[in-house]
């Protein structure tokens, strides 16, 4: 999870670098950085835990943890919609970033399918309010993370990837 929760920061600011709005960039930097921080005292108590051994203070810290870096996640990818949303800079040559570009484009693609069909459907009642019984959510950046399948056997153990390896290719 540790690991996981670096590749999630490492995308944040990449998108955050390339946002066109520097409020919407400030926002995903703090989340991203907000991540960094549970990330990183995850994995001090993870350790701390694995040398000490079973201890319920221990287990309950390390839940919690985890749970707080669940919720940073999620921010940063609710960050990043928004910053999707509003428009992203033309990317450098660096492959990491033309992958993070382009998983953002499928993601902003889906959602402007999704917006098209809705409009389409008669899905209104007579005063023009969205019918809520039988509307499909629309697409998020954490629905098409959950959606992607899980490459463990591609993740280092360590956070930096290796040569040939990109942020993206691990599992988020």
């Amino acid at each position: 999870m540790v690991s996981d929760g670096q590749v999630v920061v490492k995308f944040g600011n990449i998108l955050a670098k390339h946002c066109l709005d520097q409020r919407f960039s400030s926002e995903l930097l703090r989340a991203a950085e907000r991540t960094q921080s549970i990330s990183s005292q995850l994995g001090i108590v993870a350790r701390v835990k694995a040398v000490t051994g079973e201890s319920k203070a221990s287990s309950e810290l390390l839940l919690s943890n985890v749970q707080n870096l669940i919720h940073a996640v999620q921010h940063v990818l609710r960050a990043a919609e928004a910053a999707c949303v509003k428009g992203l800079g033309q990317p450098s040559a660096d492959p990491e970033e033309e992958e993070v570009a382009a998983f953002c484009q499928q993601w902003r693609k889906n959602l402007t399918q999704h917006r098209a069909k809705e409009a389409l459907n008669s899905s209104r009642d007579e005063l023009g309010l969205r019918k809520t019984r039988g509307a499909k959510a629309e697409p998020s950046l954490i629905s098409l993370v959950q959606e992607q399948p899980p490459r463990s056997r591609n993740i280092p153990k360590h956070p930096n990837p290796r040569k040939g390896h990109t942020a993206m290719d691990r599992h988020l």
